[in-house]
C-alpha cells in the first residue's frame, strides 16, 4: 500500500502577501516604523522652531518697547525741544509743536549770563570727581577685604553694610551735617563730598564681584608667596573692571545729581553746585521755562558724555560673573 502524503505550501503573493507587513530587525512593523519616524519628525520640526517668536509675539514685544521708550525718553526730548524754541513760539498753547519752528541756542546763552553756569559746573566735576576717586579706591579695598581675606568678625562688618542699606539718608543727614560742621568743613567742597566717598552699595558690588573669582587662582597665587596687595593688583583687579565702571558712573550721577545735602552745606553763592545754582532760574524766570529746560540740558550733558565713554564697561560689568579662562 502506498501512503500519499499532501503538504500544503503557503501562498507567497496574492493581496495577502503583498498587505501583509514586513517586520524589521526589532520586530516593528511598517506602520509603527512610520509612525515612529513622523514622531522623530514632530520633534525635529519643533525644535527648529524653538526659541522663535512668531510675528504676534514680534508685534507686543515692540509695542512694550516704543511704550517704554515714550515714557523714559519722552519728557528729554520735549525739555529738549522747549530749550530750542525761541521766544516768538508759544509754549503754553493746547497744541504746542514738538520740533521748534525757529530753533535757536539763545536760551543757553541768557543761562550763562543770568548765573556763574561754568563756575557751578566746575564745582560739581570737583565733588563728582572726589565721590568718583573715593568709591573707587575705598569701596574696592572694602570689597576687596570681605571677599577674598579671612579675619575676625568679617561677617559681622557685612552685616553692618547691608544694615545701613535699610536706612534712607535723610534719617542720617543731621548727624553727617554736625560731622562735617565740627570737622570744619562747612561752607566748601570737600565737606559735601565727604559723606558720599565710599557708599555702602559700591561696598557690597565690589564684595560681590570678588566673591565671583575662584578661590583657587587665589590659592595658586599664595603658593606662589603673593601677598595680599599682589593679589588684588595682579589677580583680582584685572577681572572686576567692568564692576569699577558701573561703580564709577553709580558715583558721578549721584554725586552729579544730588541737591539736598549741597543746599545744607553750602551758603555762598561762588561754592553752589550745578544743581542748587539753577534753581536760582527757577526764582528769577519762573515764567521763562526755555530757561528752565536749557539749565536742565546743561546739567544732562556731562552725565551723557561720563556714560558715552564709560558705556562699554558698564555693560561688561552689569553682565561680569567669574573669571573666563
Amino acid at each position: 500500500m502506498t501512503n500519499t502524503t499532501s503538504t500544503t505550501e503557503p501562498v507567497i503573493g496574492g493581496a495577502q502577501g503583498a498587505a501583509s507587513p514586513t517586520p524589521d530587525v526589532n520586530g516593528a512593523t511598517g506602520a509603527g516604523r512610520a509612525s515612529r519616524q513622523n514622531g522623530r519628525g514632530g520633534r525635529k520640526r519643533r525644535r527648529a522652531v524653538w526659541g522663535v517668536m512668531s510675528t504676534r509675539e514680534k508685534v507686543v514685544r515692540y509695542v512694550l518697547l516704543i511704550v517704554v521708550l515714550f515714557i523714559t525718553i519722552g519728557p528729554f526730548l520735549w525739555q529738549l525741544s522747549t530749550s530750542l524754541k525761541g521766544a516768538g513760539e508759544d509754549i503754553y498753547t493746547a497744541n504746542p509743536s514738538f520740533i521748534p519752528s525757529e530753533p535757536t541756542i539763545e536760551n543757553y546763552l541768557k543761562v550763562a549770563a543770568a548765573i556763574p553756569v561754568w563756575r557751578y559746573i566746575g564745582n560739581s566735576l570737583l565733588v563728582a570727581a572726589i565721590d568718583v576717586l573715593g568709591n573707587i579706591v575705598f569701596a574696592t579695598l572694602a570689597g576687596f577685604a570681605l571677599a577674598r581675606l579671612q579675619w575676625r568678625h568679617r561677617k559681622l562688618v557685612l552685616g553692618l553694610f547691608l544694615g545701613t542699606l535699610v536706612l534712607p539718608g535723610e534719617a542720617t543727614i543731621i548727624s553727617q551735617f554736625v560731622t562735617v560742621k565740627d570737622l570744619g568743613l562747612a561752607d566748601n567742597l570737600v565737606g559735601v563730598a565727604l559723606p558720599g566717598m565710599i557708599a555702602a552699595l559700591n561696598v557690597l558690588l565690589m564684595f560681590n564681584a570678588f566673591r565671583q573669582i575662584p578661590e583657587e587662582i587665589d590659592q595658586a597665587a599664595v603658593m606662589d608667596g603673593a601677598n595680599a596687595l599682589q593679589r588684588l593688583r595682579y589677580i583680582s583687579l584685572p577681572a572686576v573692571q567692568g564692576t569699577i565702571a558701573v561703580i564709577a558712573i553709580f558715583s558721578f550721577i549721584g554725586a552729579w545729581d544730588d541737591f539736598l545735602w549741597p543746599l545744607i552745606v553750602l551758603q555762598s553763592p561762588e561754592n553752589l553746585t550745578l544743581t542748587v545754582g539753577l534753581q536760582y532760574l527757577q526764582g528769577t524766570f519762573a515764567t521763562d521755562q526755555r530757561m528752565i529746560a536749557a539749565g536742565t540740558m546743561i546739567a544732562f550733558i556731562p552725565i551723557a558724555v561720563i556714560f558715552a565713554v564709560l558705556q562699554r564697561f558698564f555693560f561688561k560689568g552689569v553682565e561680569e560673573g567669574g573669571v573666563k579662562g
